[in-house]
């Protein structure tokens, strides 16, 4: 028998049920659903250290379970002694049982240990259905061993879904279980 997700479960059982008949969808298809989490992590500082890249790639990779690629920039400013096609961030996208799996482990371990935490602030949607949060520490994802963080560095995470409108997303996320800071029904 094959692996499935504790969360891929309790979408197809839990919240394709709530969600049909919160929104009076027909068929189970028109139920929204989280296509892809994409991880982006800025580095400015790496034009001048080029180690923090190789360190930022290897951190992406244990919190995302897959292999993170650099970023580079695009075009040339001289100001911040930036060259086109220097690495200057570091991504990844997760998709299919890597992406259930990374966003239990963030619900259950990673947003419990943000100091000070009273919820995600809905102001993230864009409009489209997706949703995006940006995390301030990479320390609060149990993967990475605090003692060889050499620096501190934030990441953005995105949540792409199939809904049509935020309001659609936001029950969908709702339902999985990321807490909300108002958590309406």
């Amino acid at each position: 028998m094959s692996y499935t997700p504790r969360l891929r479960e309790k979408y197809e059982k839990e919240i394709v049920p709530a969600l049909k008949s919160e929104f009076n969808y027909s068929n189970h298809m028109q139920v929204p659903r989280i296509t892809k989490i994409c991880l982006n992590q800025g580095l400015g500082d790496a034009i001048t250290d080029k180690k923090l890249i190789d360190t930022a790639i290897e951190e992406m990779t244990l919190i995302a379970g897959q292999r993170a690629v650099p970023t580079k920039s695009k075009k040339d400013i001289s100001n911040f002694k930036l060259r086109r096609g220097m690495p200057i961030g570091v991504r990844v996208t997760l998709r299919g049982t890597k992406m259930y799996e990374f966003l239990d482990r963030l619900i259950a371990v990673s947003l419990p240990r943000i100091r000070d935490f009273r919820g995600i602030n809905e102001k993230g949607f864009d409009g489209r259905g997706n949703f995006s949060l940006g995390v301030s520490e990479q320390i609060i994802f149990p993967e990475i061993n605090i003692d060889k963080i050499n620096k501190i560095t934030g990441m953005d995470i995105t949540f792409v879904t199939s809904a049509n409108t935020d309001k659609e997303a936001y029950a969908l996320l709702r339902e999985f279980g990321i807490p909300f800071k108002n958590a309406k029904k």
